[in-house]
Parts: C-alpha cells; structure tokens; sequence
C-alpha cells in the first residue's frame, strides 16, 4: 500500500507467498501419477492441495497438513503514529479466492477484475480510507449484527423499503470489495453469488446479507473470529486480521435446482464447492471439508427430477463420474481425518461403484477390512489393488501386516513381495513358513567341542613327550 506522506508511516514488509501442501501417501492429486512410495493411510487425489485452491484433499497416509501460521502485525511495528491520514487502497500480489460464482457468467474468479480502483467511488467515507479498526468498533453510529459486538455495519445508503432481506439457503447477488486495516484491498468482486448457509464464503458476509435489503450499501467490520481467524488466508490476510467490507446487496434469488440445470452448470458449481472443501481441508476444518464434498456430490449428477438422465452427452457423463470420483475421494479421506471409519469405507466403496480399478480406494477398503478384522475381504481387495500396482509399497506392508493379523500376531509366516517382473497375473501372497529353531544339538556347539577336544588331545601329547 501506498499512503500519501504523514508522521512517516513506513510500509509493511512484503508477504511472501507460502504454499501450505499436504502430505500425502497415495497422491491422487495428480491423476494418474505413480503410486510406487505410498505411506499407508488416507490419502488425497489429484492435484496438490494449495492456497490456489486447485487441489484436492486426499491422503493415503495419516498425516497432517503443514499450514504456516502467520502472527498479526504489531501496529506500532507498521509504524503507526496516530495521526489521520488519507490512504490509497493498495492490491495484494495474488488475487486467488474460492468462491462459489454464478455457473451464467463466463468469467474465472481468478481473471476477475483485481485492481485498487474502488468499486464504490461515490462512498469514499472517513470509515473506509482512514478509520482506524479500533474506533470503527467503539462508534455509536454503527448497527451491532451479533451480539458479542464483534461484527458491525453501518448504512451508507438505504435498500428498497419494501423488500424482504434475504434468508437461509437462498442465493445472493452481492457487488464487494474488502480491505485490511491498512487499506490493502484483499478481496473484491463486482458480481459475488452465494447461497447463505453454505459455506460458500465466510461467516461474515452471510451474516451480513441476511441484515440488508436489495439495493442497499453498507460498511461491514468483522472481527477475525467472523473472517479467516487464527490461520489468516495466505498469502494476502495475516492471522486473527479484522477486516473491513464494503458491499451491496444486488439480487436475492432462490437456490438453482441441481436436477434442472444444464450439466455444463452442475459441473461448475460442483468443482466451486469440492474447492471450498479443499480449502477447509488445507485448514483442518475436516468437518467443514465433509459439509463440502457432500454439497459437491448433490450438484454434481446427470439424474433429471423425474429420476431419469437428462439426456446428457457420453464425454458430459464421463465428466461427471470423473469429478464424482475425485470428490468422493476426498470425502473418504475427510472422514479417516475425523475417525469416522465406516462412513470412510462406505464411501471408498461408493469410489469403486464409479471406477473398479481405482487402486487408491482398493487400497484404502482393504486397509479399512483389515482393520475392523475382515481378514478374507481384506485380502481379496489388496490382491487386486497389488494387481493393478505391483511395485507399490504400501500394499505390500499391508499385506504383510494382514498376514500377521491372520495368523493370530504370531511370527509364524510371512510375505514375501515377487519381484515386479515376475508377478505376471499370478499375485496370489507367497505364504513362506519362518525358520524354526532345531529342537536338537547345535552343528556350532558340536563344531566347538570338538575344537577344544582336539586341542586338549595335543596339549596331553606335549605333556606326556616332555615327561
């Protein structure tokens, strides 16, 4: 940010942007990439899990995410002196936000307009370029939304007057731009569609958009606690950040109806909410991350409301399996982040309804069959996921965890992996018995005393020649 020359306020350094992955046994972020290193455990699918959101959030291994956790700024280290000064809104490097867009219009989030210029010209408010946050949430003209006095707004221009605000579960149009409390713009979007109550932005703007009517204008100040928290959302908002909106309210509409709209639509909307999973599952809100993918997998379907298909193009179904696949993969992983087995096995087994031969689901069934001492099923599902990758790894130490299980805990037999050349189509388990200690002498001590009789035998005979 910019700011006009006052009591020399210096800038803030620069945030660099750091990308939060997740760790991951069998990666199916990549689609299709090799699964010859996998750790044993939940995994995610696709892409890698980033602060881009392009991700997906499934991990074979259970293992954490890494977030990086960036502290607040001290004020006084911004430099801050007091004084009132006029600040340019300055734009952040990146622009990226998961967002659920209106599936009508053809223009990407990340393409949408991303500079200073302010989307309300008109309303270059005090409150807006120079307020400090700390007076915005003592001033007596501003309207309390929540009663712990964390999230405020204050009516720049009024909406009609004889219309409704909006509710839970129906669509909103909003026209917004947010800043930091050093006028660094952050987020601003000229048309924003969301369905209140889902999840699709945070808590704040639903929040707020259930206050107003149509039409009007209104500064909204939101305490961490109602925005990005503790975390922050790389790279652009710090941890525990306040944040300061400005919005209009610009059409109130109902849900659209996943089984009415045009299959082009369901995927687009489906991809925007499995994103914003990612993005909770990148957080570890796993439970959010669930609400998620479930929404993901309503929208996306090919069904029509009469229970039939919609007449849906063969590249447009295969689409939607595809996502559905993707999006279920996540899920099951969600579900191993918060312990919740057999909602996980159902839906791995739901993955190999679409696809057969997905060996991430095969491994993560068996794994869960084997667990929960289904020994036979368990080793019928690693056999075939071994089939498809031989030179897995991970399939491999579980089946010899399976054998092991089997057999009672005791070491009496174990597996031996073939080499990947001459599996062929035999992957049937080497079952090798381990060695048993002989019951009788050992050839060592005999070897032994025969030494040491061999070497008295010598010593006698030097003995009996001196004599």
């Amino acid at each position: 940010m910019e700011t006009e020359p006052c009591c020399g306020e210096h800038e803030d350094p620069a945030v660099e942007r750091t990308v939060p992955e997740v760790s991951e046994a069998v990666s199916e972020h990549a689609d299709g990439d090799s699964l010859s290193e996998l750790p044993c455990g939940p995994a995610e699918e696709g892409e890698e899990l980033r602060g881009n959101e392009q991700a997906e959030a499934e991990s074979w291994a259970d293992e954490s995410i890494s977030v990086e956790v960036k502290t607040p700024s001290d004020p006084e280290q911004r430099g801050d002196t007091g004084c009132k000064e006029r600040r340019e809104l300055k734009k952040t490097n990146s622009w990226k936000m998961v967002r659920f867009q209106d599936p009508s219009t053809d223009d990407d989030v990340s393409e949408r307009d991303s500079s200073a210029e302010s989307l309300f010209p008109e309303y270059m408010t005090a409150e807006w370029t120079s307020s400090t946050f700390e007076e915005l949430f003592v001033a007596e003209d501003w309207q309390e939304i929540t009663e712990d006095q964390l999230l405020r707004k204050k009516v720049v221009e009024f909406g009609a007057p004889d219309t409704l605000s909006p509710t839970w579960g129906q669509a909103v149009t909003v026209k917004m731009q947010c800043v930091l409390e050093d006028r660094t713009v952050v987020e601003k979007d000229g048309k924003l569609v969301f369905v209140i109550g889902e999840g699709d932005v945070n808590q704040a703007l639903e929040e707020c958009v259930m206050s107003m009517q149509k039409g009007e204008i209104t500064l909204l100040l939101a305490d961490s606690l109602y925005a990005y928290g503790l975390l922050g959302r790389e790279p652009d908002i710090p941890a525990w950040a306040p944040l300061l909106y400005q919005l209009q309210l610009l059409d109130v509409s109902e849900k659209p109806d996943p089984l009415t709209l045009p299959i082009a639509d369901c995927i687009r909307i489906g991809n925007q909410k499995r994103e914003r999973g990612n993005f909770h599952f990148q957080r570890e809100e796993y439970s959010m991350a669930v609400r998620a993918y479930s929404m993901a997998l309503d929208v996306l379907t090919t069904r029509s409301r009469d229970g039939g298909d919609r007449g849906v193009k063969a590249e447009e179904e295969e689409e939607v399996r595809d996502y559905r696949v993707k999006c279920l993969n996540n899920l099951a992983t969600a579900h191993l982040k918060l312990e919740q087995y057999s909602e996980a096995l159902h839906t791995s087994r739901d993955v190999l309804t679409l696809e057969p031969n997905n060996v991430k689901s095969l491994f993560r069934v068996g794994k869960l069959q084997s667990d929960m001492g289904e020994y036979e099923e368990a080793m019928e599902v690693l056999k075939r996921a071994l089939k498809l990758e031989p030179t897995t790894k991970a399939i491999h130490a579980e089946l010899s965890k399976l054998v092991k299980r089997q057999s009672g805990g005791k070491d009496t037999q174990e597996w031996k992996a073939k080499p990947a050349e001459m599996l062929g189509e035999n992957i049937a388990p080497f079952l090798i018995p381990s060695k048993k200690k002989s019951s009788g002498i050992s050839w060592k001590f005999i070897l032994g005393a025969l030494v040491v009789a061999l070497i008295s035998l010598v010593m006698a005979m030097i003995l009996t020649a001196r004599n």
